[in-house]
């Protein structure tokens, strides 16, 4: 078991499903599928608990009903919530707006300020992992750096991410810069940096390191839900590689984790995961 620390969202979802695909000044009709529990924190916290890690969630949440749903939910699932902020502000809902071939849109409000405080004490911990943010990020990194695992997700802007494993996908990063990958992801997490992982959804996934690159396919799924699979990658990358894998089958787990999360219609990465992980402690693998 592996402690795990995870800068990320923990979001509200309600789920809107749509009769049809979205088209500008069209008109839809929808299912309301309800509130669940979602956000980067969520998504990726809850493979790894099952995995058998011992997670914890730096994030914020007001103090509203709301709020106390996602807490609680978060808690029952086995998140250590100790480490959340709250404020003052009301805990407002994120739109999931889903389309018949399981693509989804995101409609989010503003969220307020998210500034991390002084770094902790890394020494106890396996990993640290960013996706969020939040202001304070590159401090906590710099001093976690020393003493265990750094991950990140790249910004969506061109702020520095310091990081071992710097992790985006083809959308996100592609026509951001003419330098090479590896330069370009060199230039955002440092000198310290091993390797950049681009995920491309049912084209697979490379990871560039200034060595070479390594490439695998997509494990073939039906897609319900993309919702979280880039989540549900970093989280299978992470556990691979803190089992002390190489880049090749870490990328493999993370492809695996993935295909479990679009197969499933939740934001989390669904009861097929969590079987596989059952089953792979039960054996001791």
């Amino acid at each position: 078991m592996a402690n795990i620390m995870l800068v990320a969202n923990l979001n509200c979802d309600r789920v809107l499903t749509l009769d049809k695909p979205l088209s500008t000044g069209g008109r839809h009709h929808y299912q309301d599928g309800g509130r669940r529990l979602g956000g980067g924190g969520a998504n990726t916290g809850l493979g790894l608990i099952w995995a058998g890690h011992h997670v914890a969630l730096v994030s914020q949440v007001g103090k509203d009903e709301t709020a106390d749903w996602l807490l609680a939910e978060a808690s029952l699932q086995g998140l250590n919530c100790s480490l959340l902020h709250r404020h003052d502000m009301a805990t407002p809902e994120l739109l999931l707006v889903m389309t018949p071939d399981g693509e989804r849109t995101i409609i989010r409000p503003h969220r307020p300020p998210f500034i991390l405080g002084s770094p902790p004490d890394f020494t106890r911990w396996d990993v640290l992992y960013f996706n969020s943010s939040a202001q304070g990020c590159e401090a906590w990194a710099q001093a976690a750096m020393p003493h265990c695992l750094v991950v990140a997700q790249l910004a969506k802007d061109e702020r520095v991410r310091p990081s071992h494993v710097l992790i985006t996908s083809k959308d996100d990063w592609q026509g951001r810069s003419d330098l090479s990958p590896w330069q370009y992801a060199r230039q955002i997490a440092g000198e310290s940096l091993q390797y950049f992982v681009v995920t491309d959804g049912a084209n697979g996934a490379v990871a560039y390191s200034e060595e070479a690159e390594v490439v695998i396919p997509a494990v073939p799924a039906e897609v319900v839900d993309t919702t979280g699979a880039g989540d549900a990658f970093a989280a299978g990358l992470i556990h691979a590689l803190i089992s002390q894998s190489s880049i090749q089958p870490a990328l493999e787990e993370g492809a695996k984790w993935a295909a479990c999360a679009v197969s499933t219609s939740s934001s989390t990465p669904g009861e097929a995961l969590k079987q596989q992980l059952s089953l792979s402690l039960s054996s001791g693998n």
